[in-house]
């Protein structure tokens, strides 16, 4: 019978994911992760597999996160739809603001180092970020059926539009760009959605 483990792997994942993160994956090394979690490297190897398969874990688990996070805040009813959507990218461009260290998106910065080189962090970046494009294109179809936004829009390439700006965004905040022209960008954003000549909502909702 296998032997019950001795410590939280949930802590040893957050404290290896933050290696990964600040350090990257090439300068993070198994000896650097045993040592911040007070583990010999047997036990992660044991428990989490080689150094490519723990990254792969914690990877997955904060796509997961982030893709449930973008649908809890954009799925709803068609009313509040384009509400949710202007309110998303604000806080998007907000948090990156905010993100003084310039620690940004995991995400970004595994597919930025690895995916020329790592198969499976491309595609899991892409899968994401596919999910992610998938729930804003709904919000902006509910958008669209309320009549907030113009109905002849295809909401698939505005919501990939909306993503790239985003990720731009991110972009410009890891450059260290001021907090008030990562927001002017957001609004400019905003600003250039394909309005319907109804409006419900105005540009300024979610402020």
């Amino acid at each position: 019978m296998a032997r019950p483990r001795e410590f939280d792997e949930e802590a040893v994942l957050d404290i290896a994911g933050e290696q990964f993160w600040t350090k990257g994956y090439a300068g993070t090394s198994m000896d650097a992760i045993a040592g911040a979690t007070g583990l010999g490297k047997g036990s992660l190897y044991g428990a989490f597999g080689g150094k490519h398969q723990l990254f792969l874990q914690i990877f997955d688990a904060y796509c997961a996160r982030i893709t449930d996070a973008v649908a809890k805040g954009l799925i709803g009813p068609d009313d509040g739809a384009y509400a949710r959507l202007c309110a998303h990218i604000r806080a998007a461009a907000g948090e990156i603001a905010a993100d003084t260290r310039h620690h940004g998106c995991f995400l970004a910065k595994g597919a930025a180092e690895l995916s020329e080189r790592d198969p499976d962090v491309t595609v899991r970046s892409r899968r994401a970020l596919e999910r992610i494009a998938a729930v804003l294109a709904e919000d902006i179809r509910a958008a669209q059926r309320h009549g907030d936004l113009d109905r002849g829009a295809d909401a698939d390439q505005l919501a990939t539009l909306v993503l790239a700006v985003l990720r731009g965004i991110e972009a410009l905040g890891k450059a260290g760009m001021d907090a008030g022209r990562l927001e002017s960008v957001a609004e400019t954003a905003i600003s250039l959605l394909p309005r319907a000549g109804k409006a419900s909502e105005t540009d300024s909702a979610g402020r």
